[in-house]
């Protein structure tokens, strides 16, 4: 499999963002989602390109929302990465990174605007980008998520989704957020 470069993904990014607040915004995150997914790396057996570029990848579908139903993203995302020939591969880190993973049965039982269907991390690549995601908001203004902050948000979801998330945490740690909080000037909260 061919993985594309960072120049290739950030072209991909231009072309599909509908405005340069948007690209702007999206692309900023997912450079951010690399550099925290990153700093796992050492002890880890992955493909540390493949975590680069799904990270980079992973919210393009963010660029096709037409409505406020922003479960949507990954499956559009993984949509279009299809449509352009990408590798399942890559298609997955769309589909497969929201909250701690979204189960057939969550759609069922939440009435999820997504094709029925389970949404969840099957390799070491996909489930790190999903974890690293967790820890930077592209909210108004933008934050990163400490720890407590992203378990408290999950929690709403259920007590399975704090247990799932808490997993992650031991397997990976925890990750520093103070140099990245310094160097765009986005609190931790």
């Amino acid at each position: 499999m061919e993985i594309p470069r960072d120049s290739e993904i950030r072209a991909l990014h231009r072309e599909y963002a509908p405005s340069r607040e948007a690209f702007e915004v999206v692309y900023e995150h997912c450079q951010l989602v690399s550099s925290v997914a990153s700093q796992f790396f050492d002890g880890l057996d992955l493909d540390t390109d493949l975590v680069r570029a799904g990270a980079l990848l992973h919210d393009i579908g963010v660029y096709r929302l037409e409505s406020s139903a922003y479960v949507r993203h990954g499956v559009l995302g993984h949509e279009l990465l299809a449509s352009l020939g990408f590798p399942l591969e890559i298609c997955r880190f769309c589909s497969c990174h929201t909250g701690v993973g979204i189960s057939r049965d969550d759609v069922l039982r939440q009435g999820l605007p997504i094709p029925v269907g389970d949404y969840l991390p099957r390799t070491p690549e996909e489930e790190l980008v999903m974890y690293a995601d967790k820890f930077h908001s592209k909210r108004t203004p933008p934050v990163f998520l400490s720890v407590d902050t992203y378990a408290a948000e999950v929690g709403r979801f259920g007590a399975d989704k704090v247990r799932r998330f808490e997993e992650l945490r031991e397997r990976y740690g925890v990750p520093e957020l103070g140099a990245l909080s310094e160097a765009t000037g986005y609190a931790v909260v």
